[in-house]
């Protein structure tokens, strides 16, 4: 379980509420309380409306003393850096973070790959078209007949630059991008054959929570107000072979998953192709802490 720490003033639910240093690392005091196995701390937002790109310099000023006091004061938990650019990459594991999220999948700055070979951090990989401003719009949403098929497609793509860089195999998760280039027909289709994205054999990580998706489901307008609609989509998809989950509501999705997991490993669910198993904490870069 992955919480998610905006220190930005722009994210779609939660922006401004934790861009100072006090009320973050109370929130991820909170997080870490209520169940989190990692935090993924981001400086800058992709928010569906249309987000605004910041420089590099404005990113470092935001996250940094974030990621710093979040390593000294919870040295054990798992710290991730939600950026597409180098310069804070290199700047956050040197911190102490040890995976870099990247939305682009490495697409926008392919120096973020050789960092995290050079670093052996944990990378996420995640599918996603166009820019910063645009990847959360439905600008680049066009698929054909197998959208699945083509997300799939473009994963591996991102998959063979992260390796071509020097990123091993084992230190790389892959998340199919919920909602980033896809309209929610999309994301649901995607989420139903998430066994297909599975199957590359990589950890697969979803970010479900409070999307657009759920809202339009559950007729549920305030994105604050999506919990349960989350936590029915992420039990879903651990069904469907998701193995790490990044949410805000920690404690609900927590509960929740390791109740359906406990259902899983005692035989009552199984997935059609055979799978139980389970969602696993920790996530797979060297222990080199």
């Amino acid at each position: 379980m992955i919480g998610i720490l905006n220190v930005t003033p722009d994210s779609f639910s939660d922006g401004g509420r934790f861009n100072k240093l006090e009320p973050a690392i109370a929130q991820v005091r909170a997080m870490v309380e209520e169940g989190a196995d990692g935090i993924d701390v981001g400086g800058e937002s992709t928010r569906p409306q249309g987000a605004s790109p910041v420089s590099a310099e404005q990113e470092l000023q935001r996250v940094m003393p974030v990621v710093s006091a979040i390593r000294t004061t919870f040295p054990d938990v798992l710290l991730s850096i939600d950026t597409t650019k180098a310069a804070v990459a290199s700047a956050a594991l040197d911190a102490g973070a040890d995976v870099i999220n990247d939305v682009s999948g490495f697409r926008i700055d392919p120096r973020v790959g050789e960092i995290a070979a050079a670093r052996d951090a944990g990378v996420v990989l995640m599918h996603s078209r166009g820019g910063v401003a645009e990847m959360g719009t439905y600008r680049f949403a066009e698929y054909g007949n197998d959208v699945v098929g083509e997300v799939i497609g473009e994963l591996t793509e991102a998959v063979h630059r992260a390796i071509a860089t020097g990123v091993a195999r084992e230190a790389i998760v892959i998340d199919p991008g919920i909602g980033f280039a896809k309209r929610s027909e999309h994301s649901l289709r995607i989420l139903a054959e998430l066994h297909r994205v599975s199957a590359l054999g990589f950890p697969v990580m979803v970010g479900v929570s409070r999307k657009r998706f759920v809202g339009e489901l559950s007729r549920v307008h305030s994105a604050a107000d999506r919990i349960a609609g989350t936590v029915g989509a992420n039990v879903a998809a651990l069904l469907k072979g998701a193995r790490l989950f990044r949410v805000h509501d920690v404690a609900p999705n927590r509960q929740a998953l390791d109740v359906a997991w406990g259902i899983v490993q005692a035989g009552g669910v199984r997935r059609s192709d055979g799978d139980v198993k389970g969602p696993d904490s920790r996530f797979p870069i060297p222990d080199s802490r």
